[in-house]
């Protein structure tokens, strides 16, 4: 068989049925003879067969139109490439090339492969009819039929930040270059129009790409200079919405995307054009980072920033398995972890993936996560909690206890709350505030070690209580996660740090190939899959998992 590519852009195409009937006679007897070792390509044939099937991306291809190569072998064509870091010229070089990919595909020796232009093409149907999971579902129904994996077990996610493939710019860089890309634009698509706007001091402004080291020096004239990007701006935005101009300059990606940014960055009254500063800025999470990927954030953790997404990463971890990737989420950067942890459960779950027990860090855990895992999912979130703030300095909340019936808290001195009221954080938690009487604490000789309270006020010693459920499992997880049996069952959870350091450095993850969220979540997909067919691999041929590295200094101390 040949793959082909037959549609080209602006026309349309169908799918080309591929009809794997197994690896033809002479490529099997050929790469047996060259390779009697095998290799990842040859395994994972022999092993999982024909992993992508057309039907499997039907609907990304009409019923007419001119035949397409075969996205099955475009999808392990795709997660070859990550799998050896491949760009998608060397990617469609290695189908030419390669016997042991063509093994793979199931080819004839002489199969000319397709142009390299047809892999960006079927990723974008992938992404446009919704589809891009099915990469990812595919190895894992595989792996679940060959009996390599199974629901249930333990399963561990961790995240990892993604940098964005642009650069990251300081706002008086965002601002310039948002100019600087329409600008571009409109010389390219309507230069007539554009040429009685402009002057010779817009190209000496906005001719060269935009960076810090050539800003004017001093604070007062940096500020002028941002406030001339502003007019300039708004001169060109008032062009394109004035009547007379084509309405079609209105639907250029880089227009609106400067309308945007302008009502993001400045204030205009009348002609004076200003700087919104602090707290008059959009949030983070609202704001544009790049003019040329809408979709990267500038995100923040651990003092270290960065423009772009992060991927969560989820895995099996059973020691008679291989540890398959399960599910990966894809978010901007400023997405905390604590917000994904019911998303990633819902995947985990549409898969039918979901664990007994799923081990996470801190970032992902409350007690509100704990109760809806258990009682949703019939899952054991297992991570740590927060402890209590008071322990150390006042008695725990621990140390009284809770009658939730009748709504009443009793302290180590046999004193009984006064006071209970229903309260709602901001960001929608329900809480109970708990109050004890201040005649109750003033003579209390345990006053000096259970609260601050001043001796004029008006209550004594106050609690804050989740909902009885959530508070509950709180309590019960800090007594459990002092416990050494706790903390051995936890450790598990170091594993996953192996896996991103492994996808890191054989597919490149932190760094998106691509632009947009879409596409970059397709990546991940790509390379978790590629990963997976590592790991098979590895199981296969009993390669033992790596042992962690130990620095000279750290082995003296343990000899010691």
């Amino acid at each position: 068989m040949i793959i082909v590519l037959i549609g080209w852009k602006g026309f349309s195409v169908s799918l080309q049925s591929w009809d794997d009937r197994g690896v033809p006679e002479l490529t099997a007897r050929v790469v047996r003879a060259s390779f009697p070792n095998g290799t990842l390509a040859i395994r994972v044939r022999d092993a999982l067969g024909p992993v992508f099937t057309d039907e499997m991306f039907a609907r990304a291809f009409p019923a007419g139109g001119r035949p397409a190569a075969s996205p099955g072998a475009l999808a392990l064509v795709s997660v070859l490439q990550y799998a050896e870091g491949l760009s998608d010229r060397q990617a469609a070089e290695q189908v030419r090339a390669r016997m042991d990919w063509k093994y793979l595909l199931g080819l004839e020796l002489d199969d000319a492969g397709f142009d390299f232009t047809v892999l960006s093409d079927f990723r974008a149907r992938l992404i446009k009819h919704g589809i891009e999971e099915q990469v990812l579902d595919a190895i894992l129904d595989h792996c679940s039929q060959h009996g390599l994996l199974r629901a249930g077990g333990r399963q561990r996610t961790d995240s990892t930040h993604v940098l964005a493939a642009v650069r990251t710019l300081n706002r008086m860089e965002f601002v310039g270059e948002t100019l600087r890309a329409v600008l571009e634009a409109l010389a390219a698509a309507a230069p007539a129009w554009l040429t009685p706007l402009i002057d010779a001091g817009w190209a000496d402004r906005y001719g060269a790409r935009i960076d810090s080291y050539r800003f004017p020096k001093g604070d007062d004239v940096r500020a002028r200079w941002a406030e001339q990007v502003g007019r300039d701006g708004y001169l060109i935005l008032d062009a394109i919405a004035a009547d007379e101009a084509p309405r079609w300059l209105r639907q250029i990606p880089a227009v609106q995307v400067l309308a945007l940014a302008w009502e993001q960055q400045y204030h205009r009254d009348g002609r004076e054009v200003r700087w919104r500063e602090g707290k008059d800025l959009p949030p983070s999470r609202d704001r544009l980072s790049s003019p040329y990927d809408t979709d990267a954030c500038y995100g923040l953790k651990r003092g270290k920033g960065w423009c772009g997404y992060k991927v969560h990463l989820s895995e099996t971890c059973e020691p008679d398995a291989p540890h398959l990737i399960t599910n990966v989420a894809t978010t901007d950067a400023t997405v905390t972890d604590t917000e994904m942890t019911a998303a990633i459960h819902q995947g985990l779950a549409a898969r039918q993936m979901l664990p007994s027990q799923h081990v996470v860090d801190g970032g992902y855990i409350t007690a509100a996560h704990v109760v809806t895992a258990r009682d949703d999912h019939h899952v054991d979130l297992l991570g740590p909690v927060g402890l209590d703030t008071h322990q150390g300095e006042r008695l725990p909340q621990s140390a009284f206890h809770v009658d939730w019936q009748t709504k009443t808290v009793t302290c180590p001195q046999s004193k009984t709350s006064i006071s209970w009221s229903t309260q709602r954080k901001t960001s929608g938690t329900e809480l109970a505030r708990v109050h004890f009487a201040a005649a109750d604490c003033t003579g209390c000789p345990a006053r000096a070690a259970c609260t601050t309270a001043a001796a004029d006020s008006k209550w004594g010693r106050s609690l804050t209580l989740l909902p009885a459920a959530q508070q509950q499992v709180l309590d019960t997880r800090r007594r459990e996660q002092a416990t050494t049996a706790w903390q051995q069952s936890y450790d598990i959870r170091a594993g996953v740090e192996a896996t991103i350091s492994q996808i890191t450095r054989r597919t490149g993850i932190r760094r998106t190939r691509y632009t947009g969220k879409d596409k970059t979540h397709l990546g991940h997909l790509l390379a978790a899959t590629a990963v997976n067919i590592i790991r098979i691999d590895a199981w296969l041929t009993d390669t033992p998992i790596g042992r962690t590295r130990t620095s000279h200094l750290a082995q003296l101390d343990l000899a010691a």
